[in-house]
């Protein structure tokens, strides 16, 4: 059976959130939007897109960093409303310049940081 974007549930918005997890380690890297049309051209390139609802336009991973996400394997949850990309991470996921935008704990109660900055 072929994959069409549109069997998504996207929300009123017409997003739906994407987790994006590294296929090697297991580690999630980050979470953003996708709409219709980044699903696709996820799909059609193997360069993971997402929609950026603050500039209200297409981002392609790593298109002006060069930290791009290769996709790897594209799966949905079973209700259709979220999506998992599995990718390959060349350099930092998260915008500040750290592996995984999930740098941040809450242990006994205080706020830790896991993970610094990389180089």
């Amino acid at each position: 059976m072929a994959f069409e974007a549109t069997a998504l549930k996207f929300d009123d918005k017409g997003l739906i959130p994407a987790i994006a997890q590294d296929s090697e380690t297991g580690e999630v890297l980050m979470m953003a939007w996708m709409n219709v049309e980044a699903v696709e051209r996820t799909m059609d390139t193997g360069r993971v897109t997402y929609w950026s609802r603050s500039r209200q336009a297409f981002w392609v991973k790593g298109e002006s960093s060069g930290h791009v996400q290769e996709l790897v394997d594209f799966r949905f949850d079973c209700d259709k409303d979220c999506i998992l990309v599995m990718v390959r991470q060349t350099g930092p996921a998260c915008h500040t310049n750290r592996r995984s935008c999930f740098y941040t704990a809450v242990r006994d109660g205080e706020t830790v940081e896991l993970m610094s900055p990389m180089e």
